[in-house]
């Protein structure tokens, strides 16, 4: 039996479904290095999954460990308020449009569980209205529409997860993303009950279509209703201000994870200050205030990882140089796949992208759901089989890339092509 196979086995006696819930549980991952990572069977992987999405260095930067272990020196954690969290927290706030002021938390998920929350104690509304498809946690809020596999009539809220009370989705609006007509008609009519929409303006890898996130702005502002961009993804990937500053929308409040702790577990809210007192007892009163407190929040370790990312991602020429890449990457997979006369369509912005097996256009869930899901793993079986790693439903490259990198990359897209034309119609 491999070194592989003997853990899994291992796992399956004390793992539900033989996993952490994240990822295929049939690997199991041993070290990583820069670009790459190696299984305990020794087989080595371009990595494009990167913990998904925290790694945009690459593992282990030299710069982020030294940092690391300096502060290691000094103490792993305090429950308290440190000085590394205080000056992430003043340089997040200064890089993020919407960002006065700030309140850490752990996870993404448990960001936009009390982002949420936060909404409703401000607006003393009920109503949340997010977008079928939008990934935001695992709060029973986020877990409905999120990937169901029955369509329902909009604004139907669909479960996603068992344990999850009638009560809440009956507080829960639905709306296509990228038809802003029926976002309108939807906050017309239910208006006055809606504390917040929440929306990942990058939607997993669907880019929002021009004048569609302006449009959510301007009816949230019309209507009173809080606007909160889900940028655990987007934020510091998509420019260094997120995608606030990429598509030139504003929200009230963003949510924040993955980059922000430089892969130690490190999350946040950020927005306005009026919306965000609800964390403080002594501007709202008690009926006002909203309880937050966590172990590890503001984690000194974490926020020490995040500062010195932060740092080297505002050096001159780093997007620049990311773009440039994920570019090259971009037009040799669709090259290779329109060779092999595959339908498909490349989706997302060049930092954050995948491939949508499709003759159609991609504007929303429902344009996913139909695509041609046994492609799409025949694709990725293929892709893995000559050393791609990456996540079912996209890609992320990261810095550490090299020229060898890619070339190995555009090698194993023309091998996956060509098995696609050897799949049975």
């Amino acid at each position: 039996m491999s070194q592989q196979q003997e853990w899994i086995e291992r796992a399956k006696a004390v793992l539900p479904a033989c996993g952490f819930g994240n990822f295929d549980p049939g690997i199991i991952i041993k070290a990583g290095s820069g670009s790459r990572v190696w299984d305990e069977d020794g087989n080595e992987y371009i990595d494009y999954l990167i913990g998904s999405g925290p790694m945009l260095l690459g593992h282990g930067h030299p710069e982020v460990l030294d940092a690391v272990h300096e502060q290691l020196g000094k103490g792993q954690t305090f429950f308290a308020n440190n000085a590394r969290g205080i000056e992430l927290a003043e340089e997040i706030c200064g890089a993020m449009e919407c960002g006065e002021m700030l309140r850490y938390v752990s996870s993404g998920g448990e960001a936009d569980m009390y982002a949420m929350r936060l909404a409703r104690a401000y607006t003393g509304r009920d109503k949340i209205m997010k977008f079928e498809g939008g990934y935001h946690g695992m709060s029973a809020e986020a877990q409905m529409s999120l990937a169901p596999e029955k369509l329902a009539n909009f604004p139907t809220a669909i479960a996603d997860s068992a344990g999850i009370p009638q009560s809440v989705r009956d507080d829960m609006l639905i709306a296509p993303f990228n038809d802003i007509e029926f976002a309108r008609s939807l906050i017309a009519e239910h208006g006055s009950a809606i504390a917040a929409i929440i929306v990942e303006p990058l939607q997993r890898i669907v880019p929002p279509e021009p004048g569609f996130l302006e449009a959510l702005r301007d009816q949230c502002t019309r209507h009173g209703i809080i606007l909160i961009f889900d940028e655990i993804v987007t934020g510091i990937r998509l420019a260094y201000g997120g995608a606030q500053e990429l598509y030139g929308v504003t929200p009230d409040l963003c949510t924040l994870g993955k980059l922000i702790g430089g892969g130690f577990p490190l999350a946040a809210i950020t927005g306005r200050a009026d919306v965000m007192a609800h964390f403080d007892r002594s501007l709202v009163g008690a009926d006002g205030f909203l309880m937050q407190l966590g172990t590890l929040s503001g984690n000194p370790v974490a926020a020490t990882a995040g500062l010195k990312s932060l740092e080297i991602l505002r050096r001159p020429g780093t997007y620049e140089k990311l773009r440039r890449s994920d570019e090259t990457l971009m037009a040799a997979i669709s090259a290779a796949l329109s060779k092999a006369g595959v339908d498909h369509r490349i989706v997302g912005d060049p930092t954050l992208f995948d491939v949508v097996f499709t003759s159609g256009d991609v504007r929303n869930y429902r344009d996913v759901f139909r695509a041609d899901a046994g492609l799409n793993r025949h694709f990725n079986a293929a892709l893995r089989a000559k050393g791609i790693f990456k996540s079912p439903g996209k890609l992320y490259p990261s810095l550490a890339l090299t020229c060898e990198d890619i070339e190995q990359t555009v090698a194993a897209v023309d091998f996956a092509a060509y098995e696609l034309c050897r799949q049975p119609l």
